[in-house]
């Protein structure tokens, strides 16, 4: 059989897998660094959003093909190399996405109080490497910088309740801190106006849903130029979410404990503060005649003890493959590698450090299967790998110390987790710990296909 590689066990990952086994001679193995499966699906969609979160199922039905295995706990590149893996594998696909954020590149960006949203959402998902004690929530007055989904999850989770949460797999100790919140006011700051926001309508339709919250919008940010003219004529979505502006700009606040205040046309120019952030200085902009945003020398300064940037991801170079440092991404030719003397044979790429941090998570469909046409129109040209016994690197990973979690590993998470869940009263509550995970893991044997036994942590 045809054996692949695979790095990253996000949907880039998963969509690759799929679109791999339904060639029928294909073995791959997929490697994550962490214990669990699915990347951003499970560590990147807000607790609250259920619906999402379900693509999970689709994409377990792929992981538990008989010719798939999943290897979590690896991290390839230290307890592995990429060179290693090429002994044991024809072909490899990494799909490692975008690791880190993005800063604003202003003065007191750095300050105690000042967080990317990236830091925030690893939080209140718990994912392993995101310390319990990273955030208080003491801020009566939070700015989250930025106009996209992410900057709208962490502002609806912001203004909620811990009850609202309490059905969710939120994990105990991010509910225990949203419970002694001390937030009164949310502003979400753009640097752009209304028609150039990224978040979908749906989204933005859920703030103006939150119970504990006043939605406010000043109606004079909401005036278009000739640009965002022409992006509401030929983009549905645009005016959809202009609509739904406009409805709460007329709006009058109720009195609700807390405030979403919505602001447009503000560029971040400082964090002040002397050792902790006090405030966010914006510049109030506009777009000239070519559409960029510039100044206009009007200064505002919003009260915030808190700054939360979510002006988008960076991929990180993967040791062993070229990187650009430019675009964040790793140099390729529809998914096939390319270092400074052309293609490299048998390096695949998919996902965000394929093309950058673009697109939903259904994007990654169309991104993986181009990258997996292209392996497999190059694979009657590829040198098999020398060591062909598929136990070989599980030999190799166990000489080293290294616990990889297996399908059978993940499942007795998942019951854990349920388990969890049961005793606060919700249909599943999220283990945090590695070596949490990593224990209910090795409880029992369970079944691939019946998520069966296992006592829990």
């Amino acid at each position: 059989m045809f054996r692949v590689a695979i790095v990253g066990s996000g949907p880039a990952g998963v969509y690759a897998v799929e679109a791999l086994t339904r060639r029928g001679d294909v073995a791959v193995d997929v490697f994550d660094r962490l214990p669990s499966p699915f990347g951003l699906v499970r560590y990147g969609v807000a607790p609250d959003h259920p619906k999402i979160r379900s693509i999970s199922a689709a994409l377990t039905g792929v992981l538990e093909h008989p010719d798939v295995r999943f290897l979590g706990n690896v991290d390839v590149g230290r307890d592995i190399s990429l060179a290693e893996l090429r002994s044991y594998y024809d072909a490899i696909l990494v799909a490692s996405g975008a690791a880190v954020d993005r800063r604003l590149g202003v003065p007191g960006e750095d300050l105690a109080g000042s967080f990317s949203a990236t830091e925030f959402v690893a939080w209140y998902n718990g994912h392993p490497d995101a310390p319990i004690d990273a955030f208080t929530v003491d801020a009566r007055s939070v700015a989250v910088v930025g106009m996209g989904n992410v900057a709208v999850d962490v502002v609806r989770l912001l203004a909620k309740t811990a009850d609202d949460l309490r059905s969710t797999d939120m994990p105990d100790h991010v509910l225990a801190v949203l419970e002694r919140s001390h937030v009164t006011d949310i502003h979400m700051v753009g640097r752009r106006g209304p028609a150039h926001a990224k978040f979908t309508t749906r989204e933005l339709r859920e703030l103006g849903e939150i119970a504990n919250a006043d939605v406010l919008v000043d109606e004079a940010e909401l005036e278009l130029d000739p640009v965002s003219e022409q992006l509401l004529a030929t983009q549905p979505a645009t005016r959809r979410n202009l609509d739904v502006l406009r409805g709460w700009a007329t709006r009058q606040p109720s009195g609700r404990p807390r405030r979403l205040h919505l602001r447009f046309w503000q560029r971040p120019v400082e964090v002040v503060g002397d050792r902790r952030v006090a405030g966010l200085r914006t510049e109030h902009t506009q777009l000239d005649e070519a559409g960029n945003v510039v100044g206009t020398g009007h200064i505002f300064t919003i009260d915030a003890q808190m700054v939360l940037r979510s002006v988008g991801y960076r991929g990180l170079p993967v040791p062993g493959l070229p990187f650009d440092e430019r675009t964040a991404t790793v140099p390729n030719d529809e998914g096939r590698v390319v270092g400074t003397k052309g293609p490299e044979t048998g390096l695949y790429v998919a996902g965000w450090i394929k093309r950058g941090p673009t697109g939903v998570i259904g994007t990654n469909k169309h991104d993986a299967r181009q990258t997996v046409a292209s392996m497999l129109e190059d694979a009657p040209n590829l040198p098999p790998a020398p060591v062909r016994d598929p136990e070989a690197v599980l030999a190799l990973l166990a000489e080293r110390g290294v616990v990889a979690v297996d399908w059978a590993g993940w499942l007795a998470i998942e019951l854990a987790e349920v388990e969890l869940g049961q005793q606060r009263g919700s249909a599943r509550a999220r283990i945090t710990q590695r070596d949490a995970l990593l224990q209910a893991a090795m409880r029992g044997v369970i079944p691939q296909t019946t998520p069966a036994g296992g006592d829990g942590p």
